[in-house]
């Protein structure tokens, strides 16, 4: 019998897109408890399967920006679906822009040594759908922008790696996302110039620029997993702004990926598109929508609100027990620029406006900062030992006040903020159709 994959649930999305079936699946690109709790928790109430993705820069060999490897970043996953009793069978694990991005400044032998080792890793810890991303140059790329064969002939150098790594473990092999066409992960900067949409010529010649090197490579097999592009639906956000899909924009690429067997595209960046974009996409063959700054942002939005609630409630009483989240927030990334500054303008008032509510969400980077822990930790414990009344509620987290009014929600501090986050997972949920 052959062995069960959860990746075997995209081969399935892919089937039901080329019968013509609207079907997709959302993909959620965070490492955040409170992010995947929220996931498992939305999952759990359709029995869905969910997909769960970590970008290079996350998570590495050398642990990436959350301390994290693959393996620590499964065992983190797992453990948390079985804090939920989720079922860990129902959990796809994904790698997203897999390729040299955290090395670039090194010459291409070294990062892209680099990048093999990191790919390997992730299909040794059990991630079943890879993206491999070698658009970005190295330290001695000196002819830019790469050219398709070059990118393509790295990702099928990244791809044999995680044949490999599969083949050694006697592991189900994974499915491949492919393309040259990526927006930078975290999202544009604000300010860029308007999106160009992927023209149908481009996206149809990389898919057979990329089938060639693959086969040249004996990797035909590989290209037959090979279910998404990724290309610019024209969709983006930046500080302020969202860049809303245009579906007579998008047409002619929505209708020339309905010619190539067994693929679909991925979009990136759809974070903050609404309900109805969502659901356009789907239909129009973007049928894996990647989420992530949206899902923090929502996490952020109701932590503030807490610390306001908190302030409110009981923020004389407590005195120096006060958590002072906004403060020491700000006072950390005052502190730690690299993650924001280069994003976030030179003026500082846009810049401290930009720290706390801009939509490209940089605060996420900064959530494991040591102070930042002790001041959530803080919150979190005032609020449980004084809960909130309802009029702080409606006041701060309407939508929440009425779920508790209804029966709906516990009201803990850990049950507002999964609760809130939720809510952009629903509308991406709905907007794909539950899976199972």
């Amino acid at each position: 019998m052959a062995q069960f994959c959860p990746a075997d649930l995209l081969l399935e999305i892919v089937k039901k897109q080329k019968q013509g079936q609207t079907a997709g699946i959302y993909s959620i690109c965070s490492a955040h408890r409170s992010v995947l709790r929220a996931a498992m928790r939305e999952a759990a109430q359709t029995g869905e399967t969910i997909l769960i993705e970590a970008t290079c820069n996350q998570v590495n060999q050398f642990g990436g920006y959350t301390g994290m490897t693959p393996q620590d970043f499964a065992a983190y996953v797992r453990s948390i679906a079985q804090e939920l009793d989720f079922p860990v069978d129902r959990i796809i694990l994904g790698g997203d822009h897999l390729g040299i991005n955290p090395w670039q400044k090194e010459p291409i032998a070294a990062a892209l040594a680099k990048a093999v080792t990191m790919v390997g890793d992730f299909v040794r810890a059990g991630f079943t759908k890879i993206h491999l991303d070698m658009s970005m140059p190295a330290a001695d790329d000196l002819v830019l922008p790469l050219s398709g064969e070059i990118i393509a002939e790295r990702s099928a150098i990244l791809c044999e790696a995680a044949e490999k790594a599969a083949a050694e473990l006697g592991a189900v092999k994974p499915v491949y996302i492919i393309g040259s066409e990526v927006p930078p992960p975290g999202g544009a900067k604000s300010g860029e110039a308007e999106l160009a949409v992927t023209s149908a010529e481009d996206a149809l010649a990389t898919i057979e620029l990329f089938r060639k090197v693959f086969s040249d490579h004996g990797l035909d097999e590989a290209f037959k997993r090979t279910v998404a592009l990724v290309v610019q639906p024209g969709v983006e956000f930046g500080d302020h702004e969202i860049h809303d899909y245009d579906r007579e924009k998008a047409i002619r690429l929505s209708e020339a990926i309905r010619s190539v067997p067994n693929m679909v595209y991925e979009a990136h960046s759809t974070d903050y598109q609404t309900a109805d974009a969502l659901k356009a996409l789907v239909a129009d063959h973007f049928a894996i929508l990647k989420v992530g700054p949206e899902l923090t942002f929502a996490y952020r939005e109701a932590l503030f609100a807490l610390a306001l609630t908190e302030e409110a409630w009981v923020g004389e009483r407590l005195g120096e027990k006060a958590s002072r989240v906004l403060d020491v927030v700000d006072d950390t990334m005052k502190a730690f620029p690299e993650n924001w500054l280069k994003f976030y303008g030179d003026d500082p008032a846009e810049q401290a406006f930009s720290r706390k509510y801009s939509l490209s969400d940089r605060v996420r980077y900064y959530w494991n900062q040591p102070d930042i822990q002790r001041a959530v930790d803080s919150l979190l414990r005032n609020i449980a030992e004084n809960p909130l009344p309802y009029p702080l509620l409606s006041q701060f987290l309407p939508e929440e006040a009425r779920l508790i009014r209804e029966g709906k929600l516990a009201n803990t501090p850990e049950d507002l903020l999964e609760a809130h986050i939720g809510a952009v997972i629903r509308r991406y949920r709905q907007s794909c159709g539950a899976n199972s």
